[in-house]
């Protein structure tokens, strides 16, 4: 069975950040975004975060042989269907309440090849799975012989809107690809339903532990203990030895898919980013205030940000 860690929230959170970090432990395998794994890798061919051409990469070469025979094998069609007939936002009170139509299991079993297959290649105990579709999360919640436990990880909605208006290169297209953007208005109604949607998921006796991005950016290596700990795995001082004094030593990995930050090696400095205090206009920085009110409150965040240092 095996044993991922799936971080969920929205995207320009921290999340592959968290990813990063995480893959650097024993005995933890970093996989990247698995849900775009079926359009981005196996049909566009795109970059792994080692640099190869997915269809290149020794690892996910023999993934895709030990879960499917191959990645010809998969019906990429047949996966797609089922993604936009059960993994929706909308349907989330639906797959978070009874058993729900076979469909669901059918997709998730996907899904569970994969992480099978990646357990045995790497030899690692825990996968990371930085999807973070709320969804999918609540699909995979239906998986057989899957030990499912999900980091929810947490940035103040209005760092969140504004990282969400720059404009990000997706340099594994190799082309003049753009990640996508949303208006701050749009971003803060999907920050409160994707937050919510993993709240929901904890109630239905999912294990889900709460990582809010600026406590982990000021306590790393605690925070990466207790994520440890949280995977079932226990880490020792010489384990986070490629933390340092506001940076970390990161190597090479093998992310299917994601924000650009996976094809980092090398020193990195772990600070906040914080630009959105004086850079998201006022105006716009109190309308996502006020959306995300009730849940900012929730998760510690203060309404009004006196400082730049405030978040």
């Amino acid at each position: 069975m095996a044993r991922v860690l799936f971080l969920g929230g929205l995207g320009r959170s921290g999340t592959t950040l968290v990813e990063r970090l995480l893959g650097e432990l024993p005995g933890v395998r970093a996989l990247g975004e698995v849900v775009h794994l079926w359009q981005r890798d196996i049909v566009d061919d795109e970059r792994c975060g080692c640099g190869e051409r997915f269809s290149a990469c020794s690892f996910w070469a023999a993934v895709g042989d030990r879960a499917f025979g191959g990645w010809a094998n998969v019906d990429v069609e047949r996966v797609h269907a089922l993604q936009a007939a059960v993994e929706r936002t909308r349907h989330i009170p639906r797959l978070a309440g009874g058993r729900p139509p076979a469909d669901v299991a059918r997709y998730a079993e996907f899904y569970t090849r994969v992480y099978d297959a990646a357990a045995a290649v790497s030899g690692c105990e825990v996968l990371v799975d930085s999807s973070k579709h709320s969804a999918l999360a609540h699909c995979l919640r239906w998986a057989s012989d899957l030990d499912l436990r999900v980091v929810h990880v947490v940035r103040d909605a209005r760092g969140v809107a504004y990282s969400w208006t720059k404009t990000v290169a997706r340099p594994e297209a190799d082309n003049a690809d753009e990640m996508t953007r949303y208006t701050p208005g749009h971003s803060a109604l999907l920050w409160t339903a994707h937050n919510a949607a993993f709240g929901l998921l904890a109630r239905r006796g999912v294990p889900v532990q709460r990582l809010r991005y600026e406590q982990f950016l000021a306590e790393p290596r605690q925070a990466l203990t207790e994520l440890a700990a949280f995977a079932g795995l226990r880490v020792t001082e010489p384990d986070l030895a490629f933390l340092g004094d506001g940076h970390a030593d990161l190597t090479p990995g093998h992310s299917a898919a994601g924000n650009p930050m996976r094809f980092t090696v090398g020193r990195i400095r772990l600070r906040r980013d914080d630009a959105w205090v004086s850079a998201l206009p006022p105006r716009q920085r109190a309308l996502v205030g006020t959306v995300c009110a009730p849940m900012l409150r929730a998760y510690g965040y203060p309404l009004t940000q006196r400082t730049t240092q405030e978040a």
